[in-house]
């Protein structure tokens, strides 16, 4: 059987960084040491690589993200390959892989990975991670589940996993669902997929799209000046099932009177939101006023969601059908 074309796109983060032992800092190297493995790597996949952009996982933005959308879908055309790994810093990996998840026009394995350990630190995990990507990426039950990340022998769905822990190497979880998958050292096994994958046309992510959490005696300030801040969409983290405390409502009001979207989550990282409490700032009453509710996704990945979906050529005109 001949091996699979793997298309691995390195991008920087941690996962590229070394640790200067007189110091202590993690930072960038003069060359990606990822890079100079791509001989282990063709043990189990034929490799062939870029490295677009080398930045810390914090520098990246949705501009970065769209880049790499469109590095993957023109690079398929003139030289097609079987499956797709991207290594990425931790801080904003998720985001990377749901950006691309709800925009990538390609059936492919996509699969995100990265390390919580320099190259160089006892203990690195990147080189495992990368491997087990490659596997993951070459895996034919991969085809059709959409962007996967790929750390510690977890498989996970884009939409669902997050950042759980600031340097635990396993702090890569689905915190409602669990992972769809897991990777041993003979067999990549997934257990359950996706039920619903959406799509979005996108081209340009030029809309400015705000990420507020609500708190125990917040007020209307911050709100209300979105929208002298000319901003496009607003996503709420806020409280239990979906409220707000009652200083803030004429905020949510004044906003969507000018059309600006207001999207709700919750700052829970289980469950989702719903319109069930009747009082002054309670979700019943958002719900009325025209507040959108998503369907679980947490704050980060709905403003991404948001963002796209404003920028985007197929979306509804009615965007709670984008949130349902």
């Amino acid at each position: 059987m001949s091996k699979k074309r793997i298309f691995v796109i390195h991008t920087g983060g941690t996962i590229s960084m070394e640790e200067d032992k007189q110091s202590g800092a993690v930072k960038p190297s003069s060359t990606n040491p990822m890079r100079s493995f791509d001989h282990l790597l063709d043990e189990s996949a034929a490799i062939f690589s870029a490295e677009p952009f080398h930045l810390p996982s914090p520098h990246i933005t949705p501009k970065e993200m769209l880049e790499l959308k469109n590095l993957i879908e023109q690079t398929y055309k003139e030289r097609p390959f079987d499956g797709v790994v991207i290594t990425h810093g931790t801080d904003t990996l998720e985001e990377t892989a749901y950006f691309l998840d709800l925009t990538l026009e390609t059936n492919v394995p996509v699969v995100v990975t990265g390390a919580m350990r320099s190259s160089n630190e006892i203990g690195a995990d990147g080189l495992y991670n990368l491997i087990s990507a490659v596997r993951a990426a070459s895996c034919d039950d991969a085809r059709g589940k959409g962007v996967l990340v790929v750390l510690n022998d977890e498989i996970h769905s884009a939409d669902n996993v997050t950042k759980t822990h600031t340097s635990n190497i396993s702090t890569f979880q689905s915190p409602q669902y669990g992972p769809i998958g897991i990777i041993t050292k003979r067999k990549v096994i997934f257990h359950h997929e996706p039920a619903i994958q959406q799509k979005l046309l996108v081209t340009t992510v030029s809309k400015k799209v705000a990420l507020i959490k609500a708190y125990a005696g917040m007020d209307s300030y911050l709100l209300s000046a979105l929208k002298e801040l000319q901003y496009d969409g607003v996503v709420i983290e806020a409280l239990g099932q979906g409220n707000l405390p009652p200083a803030a409502v004429s905020a949510v009001k004044e906003l969507i009177n000018q059309n600006i979207p207001v999207v709700l989550v919750s700052r829970c990282f289980n469950g989702i939101v719903q319109d069930i409490y009747g009082y002054e700032g309670g979700g019943k009453q958002l719900k009325e006023l025209g507040v959108i509710f998503s369907n679980g996704l947490n704050g980060q990945k709905a403003r991404l969601k948001l963002l796209i979906a404003l920028s985007s050529a197929n979306a509804p005109a009615n965007l709670e059908k984008v949130f349902e």
